[in-house]
């Protein structure tokens, strides 16, 4: 039976984990690139978490816009236009001659990629039964991962071989290649020729359980101020207000840990850097696949996706460590911190899927833009924090004490999410239209 449904929906999950893996490539160049610019540009801690800053505003604006665009035009176009945005702001760097230049070429970067994952969700809401979802997003979420260990792998090369302007030149045109596959390969399901009649109905064979059809396909525009009278849209949003900023911090600022802890610069960074990030994407892709399987045992769909969101935030704890274990061999700080990294991307695997779980298809775009939105101002603020630490105990002569002090944070915000959104919504129940 399971042969003869179809395997498309998966041809489309890898493109939207293509486009995220050529998202995250751009927005992770700068990180790599910030040695060389704060020596150019003269670049103090606080300039440079301006600029992270920037691009973390006009993210957080992004996404409160493109989600009800995405929900109005469609995925197809919708996608499409986000990827031509951000790939013009990405080669736009190289134009830039000043701090404030980069600044404003970052806010464009932001306020472009912000299409990537309201877009991608609701793909993977129209594409696959409830079952699926974690498992569709924790692989196509993987893209982060791999988009942050090719960007170490190329970035310093190309930089070292062309200059720096080039790193964001080549790395912004992939999304003109990926563009072509997506028009090709993508329509959505209902009218895609290459979708069986199994397939379409396994698809939205939870629309037709227990004889509610279309119950989670409503049409019905709900606006963004109805949304947040639901508990289940704060639950999303305090979720990821709480642990996007966590990533952001990992993303922004590993590079600049291994070189202020133990020197590593330039090229020498790119193997602890893939490994970090490989590690993540087997956490993405665990991510996804444990609460499949404890439904597949029986378990019921809440319980199954809170259960494992409890166990990541669980394994995220050990990062407080991870100065300790440095000290005693490097690779160990690098172990820890990708185990670390690897359970956000389980988390959020996860904490994405909890909207197609609880929201119709016809918001799901919008509710993720929320959420998102709340993630980046989140993120705006471990941003301001590590930049103001960073600089006062670097003054002092004790860049690791401040280090210290955003890896406990770093270790703790999981749990804390976890218990706020299990008090809103402890059965994680789909919302009364």
């Amino acid at each position: 039976m399971k042969e003869t449904i179809g395997k498309y929906r998966w041809t489309v999950c890898a493109l939207i984990f293509f486009a995220t893996t050529i998202n995250y490539l751009d927005r992770a160049v700068i990180s790599l690139l910030k040695s060389s610019l704060e020596k150019e540009f003269s670049w103090t801690e606080t300039d440079y978490s301006n600029i992270v800053i920037a691009f973390q505003l006009a993210y957080a604006i992004g996404l409160v816009m493109v989600g009800p665009l995405v929900d109005r035009v469609g995925t197809k176009l919708g996608y499409a236009l986000a990827i031509i945005g951000w790939s013009l702001a990405a080669g736009g760097h190289a134009l830039v001659k000043s701090t404030f230049g980069f600044i404003v070429a970052r806010a464009a970067l932001g306020i472009t990629e912000a299409g990537n994952f309201p877009a991608a969700i609701k793909t993977v809401a129209e594409w696959f039964p409830k079952k699926e979802r974690a498992l569709a997003t924790g692989i196509f979420n993987s893209g982060t991962n791999v988009g942050a260990i090719l960007a170490p792998m190329t970035v310093p090369f190309i930089a070292a071989a062309w200059g720096w302007q080039w790193a964001f030149i080549i790395t912004g045109a992939t999304g003109v290649i990926w563009l072509v596959f997506w028009q090709i390969f993508y329509e959505t399901p209902a009218k895609h020729l290459r979708v069986t009649k199994e397939e379409l109905a396994y698809i939205n064979s939870d629309e037709t359980d227990n004889g509610q059809a279309g119950s989670s396909e409503t049409k019905q525009k709900i606006s963004w101020f109805r949304l947040l009278g639901f508990r289940q849209t704060w639950a999303f949003i305090l979720g990821k207000f709480l642990t996007d900023p966590i990533w952001w911090f990992y993303l922004f600022w590993l590079p600049s840990f291994l070189k202020a802890q133990y020197g590593l610069d330039g090229t020498a960074i790119a193997l602890p850097i893939a490994l970090v990030y490989t590690l993540s994407t087997v956490g993405s892709i665990g991510g996804g696949w444990l609460p499949l399987k404890l439904v597949k045992k029986g378990w019921p769909l809440f319980r199954s996706r809170k259960t494992s969101m409890f166990i990541y935030a669980l394994a995220a704890l050990p990062v407080i460590f991870a100065q300790w274990l440095g000290s005693l061999n490097v690779w160990m700080a690098v172990g820890i911190i990708g185990l670390a990294a690897a359970a956000h991307q389980a988390w959020s695997a996860n904490i994405f899927t909890t909207v197609s779980d609880m929201f119709p298809k016809s918001t799901v775009a919008s509710v993720t833009g929320l959420g998102g939105m709340a993630g980046a101002l989140g993120g705006i603020l471990i941003a301001r924090m590590a930049g103001n630490l960073f600089d006062y105990y670097k003054a002092l002569g004790e860049i690791e004490t401040g280090y210290f002090i955003m890896f406990i944070v770093c270790g703790f915000a999981y749990l804390t999410a976890w218990l706020i959104m299990h008090f809103l919504v402890p059965r994680m129940k789909e919302i009364e239209v």
